[in-house]
Parts: C-alpha cells; structure tokens; sequence
C-alpha cells in the first residue's frame, strides 16, 4: 500500500480530507494546499498549534480609521457573536469555502456597511461565488439579528458604525490567522472556538491581541 497523494511513500495516517492514507511529508506539504482539511482533524490541530504567522504590522491593517477597542467589543459582544456566528454558518453552508473567501465577503461587507453611514446605500459584492454566498448569509445573519433586537427592546439600539466596529474586527482577526495556504481555515476555528467559549471566563478578545488598541 502507498500513500493516497503521491503513490510512492509508505502511508502512515489517516487522511479525513482525502479519505485515505498519507504519507507524514504529503500531510505537511499538501495540508491545506491540496488538500480541504476537516477542522477537527488532530493532525491539523496540531500543526496549526506549532506553525508559525508572521505578527500583522498594525500600520498595514485596513480600514485604519476605525478605532477597535476591548470596551467597544465589550459593549457589543452580543452583535459580535451573532456577526461570527453568521459568517461561521455561510461559510460551513457553501462547500470549498476557505479563510479566503470569508475575507472577501468581509471586506465587501465593510463597503456596503460604509455606504449605510453615508446614507447613499450601494451593495458591494464579492466577485466570487463562494465569498459572495458566504456575503448573502453573513448579511441576513445581521439583519435577522436587529430585527429580533427590534421586536425585543422595541426599536434597534445598534447604529451603522456598531456593525462597522465588528466587521472591521473579524475582518482583522482574519488577516491575523492567515498562514498563507490557499485552503487555510485558521480563522473560521478561531470562530468556531470563540462561539464554544461565549458562555465561559475566557475573554472575548485575547488582551495581548495586536488588532485592538488599549
């Protein structure tokens, strides 16, 4: 028997992402490159413990005039959960959706959203049609959740430039978690992750994080 990828080596894991056996070294060239690994799958988990992100030079971020503090997360966690919980579930709804297709719906959704506070509405949509799916349920995840604001409280307490805060954050985030494979889901686990941990002590922003300002 030989490995599932190049046929050659001597398999020694099972690939949930190919469904069959790989050889270690096609594990790490082809993770993500080739290959659409599961999130849970341990050896990914792992690799993604160890492997190393160049930091973000916090001067190269976009969308610069947007201050992103921890109090303003803070103030606005429910509209930040639902905002990731949206765009987890666009993304998990469309088969081959990477990291790289959520940044793309992200960065039009800030335009669109910029476009909301001008008062001259325009929607700007991705020009592929992973991202602009994963724009369509990110987009009636937003609206689904200020209409149940609305019917809750009785009017809709979040302004234009709270939904810009969070998007400008995610947005971010995203950038943060990219280790540069084409197939990289870094950031949907970090949102899987920060939905699992909503309800504990974890802090919703890690306080060493380089993508808010004190």
């Amino acid at each position: 028997m030989s490995c599932a990828i190049c046929h050659i080596r001597k398999p020694r894991r099972y690939c949930p992402g190919v469904r069959g056996d790989i050889c270690t070294l096609c594990c790490g060239q082809e993770r993500e490159v080739t290959v659409d690994c599961p999130l849970d799958c341990p050896f990914l988990q792992e690799a993604h413990k160890h492997e190393r992100i160049a930091l973000l030079d916090p001067d190269s971020l976009p969308n610069q005039d947007i201050r992103v503090t921890e109090d303003r997360l803070a103030e606005h966690e429910d509209l930040l959960l639902a905002a990731s919980k949206s765009l987890l579930e666009a993304a998990f709804d469309t088969p081959g959706a990477a990291d790289s297709d959520v940044r793309a719906a992200l960065d039009a959704l800030i335009r669109t959203q910029r476009t909301l506070q001008s008062g001259v509405y325009y929607e700007s949509r991705p020009d592929t049609p992973l991202a602009n799916r994963i724009f369509s349920g990110a987009q009636a995840g937003l609206e689904e959740f200020r209409r149940q604001e609305r019917e809750v409280v009785g009017m809709s307490r979040t302004r234009e430039s709270d939904v810009l805060l969070v998007l400008v954050f995610l947005q971010r985030l995203a950038l943060d978690r990219n280790n540069g494979r084409p197939r990289c889901r870094g950031f949907l686990d970090s949102l899987r992750s920060l939905l699992s941990d909503a309800g504990s002590d974890v802090p919703l922003v890690p306080r060493a994080s380089s993508l808010i300002v004190p």
